[in-house]
């Protein structure tokens, strides 16, 4: 069995070392910040051999010149970012294959938020590292991207199993509640996950990794193509139109 050691970095990041006890491969998902990775890695007792990166943002490849200096470690970057990146040995895309000892993960163009931003899903593992993607009940700032770029996206984590769970990079979810109760206020589902990230967020506690299946009941973001949803929003049977609409609106929220 793969291990995931989570823990909080920087404001609000959170940082994944992926581990594999058979082959001692520790892989870095994301590096917004060095030092945190390397102690991290030490207190575990584990020896970093790659890193994968997920777009070209500070505050999720900035650490990986020190990380790389450190350890010796081949670093991963999506092709249409490692421009941006530093220290990058191999670049990835959409349906390339990356490996962690005998264990496989799919490459999946998420562009959108930066417009060369992938994700790594571990088939077999069930799980996806997916950055700044998708959150829960949110997803990322389109920085780069346009709207029909974004929901394609989506749309290829939509296909993922249900059971898959998401780890995304950021504990936004209690400002992404907000706005998902503003835009879909009679989904029984999202009041339900509502209340429990409320919960778990006055306790200090992670509401991530999430499971797609609550997902794709709950994020507003991930029902554009839901006809009530459509017809709130205005845009009847355009699930890029709503997309747009959802994604401009919780801009200014």
């Amino acid at each position: 069995m793969l291990e995931v050691h989570q823990f909080p970095c920087l404001s609000d990041n959170y940082g994944y070392l992926l581990h594999d006890p058979e082959s001692q491969e520790t892989i870095c998902i994301d590096t917004p910040d060095a030092d945190e990775y390397l102690r991290q890695a030490a207190g575990k007792g584990w020896q970093i051999t790659q890193v994968w990166n997920t777009h070209w943002h500070p505050d999720h490849a900035g650490g990986n010149a020190a990380i790389k200096a450190a350890t010796n470690c081949r670093i991963t970057a999506p092709a249409g970012d490692a421009d941006r990146i530093e220290a990058v040995d191999r670049t990835v895309g959409q349906g390339d294959i990356v490996t962690i000892g005998d264990r496989q993960a799919l490459v999946l163009d998420v562009g959108g938020h930066t417009n060369g931003h992938v994700a790594y899903h571990l088939r077999g593992s069930v799980m996806a590292f997916v950055g700044d993607a998708l959150f829960a009940l949110g997803c990322g700032r389109m920085f780069e991207g346009q709207p029909d770029q974004f929901w394609a996206s989506l749309k290829r984590l939509k296909a993922l199993p249900g059971e898959t769970m998401i780890y995304c990079a950021h504990e936004y979810t209690a400002s992404n509640a907000r706005f998902a109760l503003h835009a879909d206020p009679d989904n029984a589902d999202l009041q339900a996950y509502a209340e429990e990230v409320a919960r778990l967020r006055d306790k200090g506690l992670p509401t991530v990794p999430t499971k797609l299946e609550r997902e794709l009941k709950a994020n507003p973001f991930l029902r554009a193509d839901d006809p009530q949803l459509q017809a709130r929003w205005g845009h009847p049977g355009d699930p890029v139109a709503t997309f747009a609409a959802l994604r401009s609106a919780k801009d200014g929220f």
